[in-house]
């Protein structure tokens, strides 16, 4: 009997009740942050190759978020997408799988792609189900969105944990996930998930002094989005290292670049920046995020 990870992070990160989720869900959708109009898959080839998503609360971010899962919508969906996100713990293998089962939400049950997996654990990834059912937020939040717009559409998850942020790691995997992709007969759309400045009293980071800790965050932010604009993974590791940014995710938004160049990615777009700020304008604490889509 297959097993079945539960939702560890529902009631905090969003919504545990089925149809106060989907309420939720749209609200992100509506809100002044969000593209304005609930997604409606086209039925056309796939075309995306990647998205890039904030993973926190939906409060918070889930407006922000929406704009990757409408794009996505209009763009024709996909039969697997592959969710790689940060190990905030850091413990267990470099990158972890999900052996076979299901993922479970509100909004029911999401079966992990069993042939990607077996393929993808003969590289750099290690199946842990241990890691991979440990409260982590990264991966989960992405579900109920997915779950969301697909309605009646089966798709299938490889959710990936990734607790080795550095360029071999995410030049390896991304090569990994390349070589599983041009094999695949299926449309599958890779998702990087992650936050990006953490700055102010709650995270031990201060701003430099008379610099308002928003202003800061963006502008820190700026230097990680020009170098994923640019599709320049190693420059984004550089540029986290030098300029201090504490985006939690960038381990997997360089793997996705890597792989997204190596099949036939030309472009990146930035549909919505945005930050904790915005929604609740606490001058001691911030927390950036993006939403990107890869073609």
């Amino acid at each position: 009997m297959s097993s079945v990870r539960k939702s560890t992070v529902s009631g905090m990160f969003y919504d545990a009740d089925q149809t106060m989720l989907e309420e939720q869900i749209k609200n992100c959708f509506f809100s002044d942050f969000g593209p304005g109009s609930l997604p409606t898959i086209k039925e056309k080839d796939q075309q995306i190759k990647g998205l890039i998503v904030p993973h926190a609360g939906y409060l918070f971010s889930g407006a922000i978020a929406a704009h990757s899962y409408h794009a996505l919508a209009i763009s024709g969906f996909a039969d697997v997408f592959i969710i790689l996100g940060p190990n905030h713990q850091g413990n267990g293998p470099a990158v972890a799988l999900s052996s076979v089962g299901s993922w479970k939400t509100p909004l029911g049950e999401t079966p992990v792609d069993e042939e990607l997996t077996k393929t993808l654990s003969k590289g750099i990834c290690s199946i842990d189900d241990a890691i991979m059912n440990q409260r982590e937020n990264s991966i989960e939040v992405q579900l109920p969105f997915l779950q969301f717009i697909a309605k009646n559409h089966p798709f299938s998850i490889v959710p990936m944990s990734i607790s080795h942020q550095d360029k071999e790691t995410a030049e390896k995997l991304g090569t990994d996930l390349s070589k599983a992709l041009i094999e695949e007969d299926r449309s599958v759309v890779l998702i990087a998930s992650t936050d990006f400045s953490h700055e102010g009293i709650s995270y031990g980071r201060m701003p430099p002094s008379g610099q308002p800790v928003n202003e800061y965050v963006r502008a820190q932010d700026q230097y990680a989005i020009e170098n994923i604009n640019k599709m320049n993974p190693d420059g984004l590791i550089d540029a986290v290292y030098h300029h201090q940014i504490s985006m939690c995710g960038f381990g997997p938004v360089a793997s996705i670049l890597h792989a997204a160049k190596k099949t036939g990615g030309t472009s990146v777009e930035l549909l919505k920046y945005g930050s904790s700020y915005d929604v609740h304008p606490d001058p001691t604490a911030c927390v950036g995020y993006a939403s990107f889509v890869i073609s």
